[in-house]
């Protein structure tokens, strides 16, 4: 997967992408990324990539023309490697990064179902492919595990990240999906788009150590994940739990399983409402109600 974002602090990238699994990911070849500096794309002495809004106001909202500018540029550079701002007159050769697909099998919601029902693209196509873009902003669709197994079938995504007052709109007509994390402001896009970028890079086969390490984490069945141990088995007075000692596999499963429904319930019953479950997890809801649990 090619992943880039074009952005007025590049800089940002480098202790997130340059670490742990999104640094791992990138020396096993299974993600290229490339942060943009959008001053790249401006032609005046202070490279100024602001101004005063119209109808007044305060801070200073983003000009669409060097954006425009650099997606354009981007757009016309399909090869991995080969991306360079007005700059540099020419652009390197090489093959697109592939993306394998996702595994959110587990996931019960349908977007999620849908975005890995189509086929990926041949190579081919996969070469000549503009990126899917992604503009972060508070009126974009709320982020969650179904967007992540969306996003991670894509072979090619540029983030778009806004910062000051926010972005000339006439610049959102390049966005082929605008996303936001919550309630909540930042004070860059660049933070809203590490926090994207991590959720997807960690979907796609072979970035995490364990093949279905994705599979069995919180909302990739819809539910909370399960409580973790791990040595010593007792400290400051707290066991762990037997069952996780006793070697039964089994019983293991069936203890994650229900803690995983208990954590759910207790604390996003929202997650819940209108999921399809087994008739012996619906038993074990029942008996927490009955219980007062």
């Amino acid at each position: 997967m090619i992943i880039e974002t074009l952005s007025t602090f590049p800089d940002m990238y480098e202790s997130v992408m340059g670490a742990s699994m999104m640094r791992i990911a990138q020396e096993k070849g299974i993600l290229d990324f490339k942060a943009h500096d959008l001053r790249d794309w401006t032609h005046d002495r202070h490279r100024t990539t602001d101004d005063e809004p119209y109808g007044g106001g305060d801070g200073l909202v983003m000009k669409c023309a060097p954006i425009f500018e650099a997606y354009e540029s981007l757009c016309a550079a399909t090869g991995k490697g080969s991306i360079a701002a007005p700059a540099e007159p020419a652009q390197g050769e090489g093959a697109a990064a592939s993306a394998e697909q996702a595994p959110c099998e587990g996931s019960d919601s349908d977007a999620a179902e849908q975005a890995l029902s189509d086929a990926s693209p041949a190579p081919a196509d996969r070469e000549a492919s503009k990126p899917y873009t992604i503009f972060l902003a508070p009126q974009g669709r709320r982020f969650d595990d179904a967007c992540a197994c969306e996003l991670a079938k894509q072979d090619r995504l540029l983030f778009i990240c806004g910062h000051y007052e926010g972005i000339d709109e006439r610049a959102y007509t390049l966005a082929d999906e605008v996303i936001s994390l919550g309630d909540y402001v930042l004070t860059s896009g660049e933070l809203a788009s590490m926090v994207v970028i991590d959720a997807v890079v960690r979907k796609l086969p072979g970035v995490l150590g364990a093949e279905t390490g994705a599979l069995g984490e919180s909302f990739a069945d819809g539910l909370l994940e399960y409580p973790q141990y791990t040595r010593p088995a007792t400290f400051n007075g707290i066991e762990v739990p037997a069952v996780l000692l006793s070697g039964n596999h089994g019983a293991v499963d069936r203890w994650r399983r229900e803690q995983s429904l208990e954590r759910t319930y207790r604390l996003r019953p929202d997650l819940l409402e209108g999921m399809e479950l087994p008739d012996a997890d619906r038993a074990f809801l029942q008996s927490l109600s009955t219980e007062g649990r």
